[in-house]
């Protein structure tokens, strides 16, 4: 199975100076006309310690100059590797464009008033299934697991305050690097990225590097 990209040239003089904005200008191309199921979709790659690998679909909440955002349970399988070894690297796969965005960083937990914040405006039954699931340990059955829910439900019907879980929240990923992958025929593909210069997360210039496809 081979597919043969067709696109417009991406280069250089096509980016923005800032890593975010370039982001944003994808991100509102690719949103906009139905053309992808939850563009906001990402996979999210942790390691542990001994350095074996995992990754993951999860839902990008929000994105701005301080870097990517997204939430989970704390006590999850990420978010224990996360706590033991923050760096992480993220992917859009936006194949029905022929682009990809990666991203490498360090993932630094969200204060509680911005996980309060976005906890509030999640569906009754996310909340409740936030408390139900005890995410990445084992569950006896899928009954159990209802059953827990079920529970919560009644302890708070709709419309009942459900307090923001002490070990559920954010992590937002600060970059350090940022490629643009826009796919071309015969694997002559565009890859910019965006490398941060100076080594204080969140702080420094962008150079910008072409890479071989």
């Amino acid at each position: 199975m081979r597919e043969q990209y067709r696109s417009v040239d991406f280069t250089e003089r096509d980016l923005s100076p800032d890593p975010m904005d370039q982001f944003a200008r994808w991100f509102r191309q690719v949103a906009v006309g139905g053309v992808l199921h939850e563009p906001n979709a990402m996979i999210v790659s942790t390691a542990a310690p001994d350095g074996r690998p995992s990754s993951r679909t999860v839902l990008l909440k929000q994105y701005d100059d301080r870097g990517f955002v997204f939430f989970t349970n704390y006590d999850s399988r990420k978010g224990r590797e996360l706590a033991a070894n923050p760096y992480v690297s993220l992917l859009f796969p936006w194949h029905p464009m022929a682009r990809q965005v990666i991203v490498t960083g360090t993932a630094l937990r969200t204060s509680r008033e911005e996980t309060v914040g976005y906890f509030r405006t999640r569906p009754h039954g996310s909340q409740l299934g936030a408390w139900a699931s005890a995410q990445s340990t084992v569950v006896d059955s899928r009954e159990e697991l209802i059953r827990r829910y079920e529970e919560l439900a009644a302890r708070y019907p709709e419309g009942e305050k459900v307090p923001a879980p002490p070990h559920w929240g954010g992590f937002r990923v600060v970059p350090e690097t940022i490629e643009f992958w826009q796919g071309h025929e015969n694997r002559l593909h565009d890859r910019l990225r965006y490398v941060r210069e100076g080594d204080e997360p969140g702080v420094g210039k962008w150079r910008v590097e072409r890479l071989c496809p």
